[in-house]
């Protein structure tokens, strides 16, 4: 099944700066295959459920085997089976409406 997700996974006890821890998981969903769109607070990702699930988990045990010792993860996630829907899809339906007069 097909999911898009937008994650927020925040390295806990490491400090203020994050963008380090980001960037590992970033490079994780890369090499997943999966395609991203990392935001100010977050990335979002389109794939299989099973692909994206399998991610995210390697982000939090790459991240822990780094030093980290607690992270939270936000998540949220859509579904939809009357249709195949991309992160562009949704964007360029917004945007659409945006210009419609």
């Amino acid at each position: 099944m097909k999911v898009l997700v937008d994650v927020s996974i925040i390295p806990l006890g490491v400090g203020l700066s994050l963008s380090s821890y980001v960037a590992e998981c970033e490079k994780i969903f890369k090499e997943a295959g999966l395609k991203t769109m990392l935001h100010a607070n977050g990335t979002n990702i389109e794939g299989e459920w099973d692909e994206v699930f399998n991610a995210i988990r390697k982000c939090h045990e790459h991240l822990h085997q780094i030093g980290v010792p607690r992270i939270s993860t936000n998540l949220r996630l859509g579904t939809r089976i009357d249709r195949n829907q991309t992160m562009e899809d949704k964007i360029r339906s917004v945007n659409e409406k945006l210009i419609e007069k």
